[in-house]
């Protein structure tokens, strides 16, 4: 796979994604901030590679 390939395959993820989240009436910069603090939450923790918070 290449890079146009890879583009593509991203574009199609970032379109559903948006559905969802317009079928579930959520703000894809809500979703997108919270993940980024969760992230940070995780790398100042020292868990950023583990298996996550709430799994």
């Amino acid at each position: 796979m290449d890079r146009s390939d890879l583009a593509r395959e991203l574009g199609d993820v970032l379109w559903y994604v948006a559905v969802l989240a317009d079928y579930f009436d959520l703000s894809l910069d809500h979703v997108a901030r919270a993940n980024v603090e969760k992230l940070a939450s995780r790398r100042e923790r020292g868990v950023l590679g583990g298996a996550g918070d709430k799994r």
